[in-house]
């Protein structure tokens, strides 16, 4: 019986270090993704940042669609395809090209929320731009970890996230992209520059 318990308590305690780890809790959200649908909103952007399009949905998912794989003579894929296939719902888009950004329920874009009070002169991406952004937000959260910068192709800035625990990873199969993990909750993003800063850096 106490054997039995003391398992009990050892597999508790491995759940709620696993629950803790980043890893798993981005390995979950990418199946959840690819299974059932994150809740969100996908974006696309010209290269002044300016917004394109906005569809918001309650299932959205992001694959690469590999009918535009390149493959060599023995079919062995020599390129991977840079076609996005976004499904919403029961619809389907297909995206290439220019940036694109989605963004779980739950995430605060502060370029979004913050972007008609602030005076922008230039396309500078100096720390001071950031430390605008930073100091604006930073009494709405505390024991912030990571400021997220993400600029358009030619470097205009075009969205701004926070996030006390903030990790990243390479989507198997899309090129271009990457994921963004900003507490427990989902990032993609489609080429586009970006800087993560440490907030220390930002005191």
């Amino acid at each position: 019986m106490r054997k039995t318990i003391k398992l009990g308590l050892v597999t508790a305690l491995g759940l709620l270090v696993l629950a803790g780890c980043q890893s798993v809790t981005d390995f979950f959200k990418t199946t959840q993704e690819q299974y059932l649908g994150l809740s969100g909103t996908v974006r696309t952007f010209d290269e002044n940042s300016q917004v394109i399009d906005k569809l918001t949905g309650k299932s959205v998912s992001i694959q690469s669609d590999d009918r535009f794989d390149m493959t060599d003579e023995l079919g062995n894929i020599s390129k991977e395809s840079s076609v996005l296939d976004v499904t919403i719902g029961s619809s389907q888009v297909l995206h290439v090209g220019s940036t694109l950004i989605f963004s779980e329920d739950g995430l605060t874009d502060y370029m979004d929320k913050y972007g008609a009070s602030v005076e922008l002169e230039t396309d500078d991406r100096s720390l001071p731009f950031v430390n605008r952004f930073f100091n604006q937000i930073k009494n709405d959260w505390t024991g912030q970890s990571k400021l997220i910068l993400i600029r358009s192709q030619n470097g205009t800035p075009l969205a701004t996230y926070f996030g006390n625990k903030v990790s990243t990873s390479a989507p198997n199969g899309i090129p271009n992209t990457t994921y963004l993990l900003i507490d427990g909750k989902r990032l993609i993003i489609y080429r586009a520059d970006f800087t993560i800063y440490d907030t220390d850096l930002l005191d």
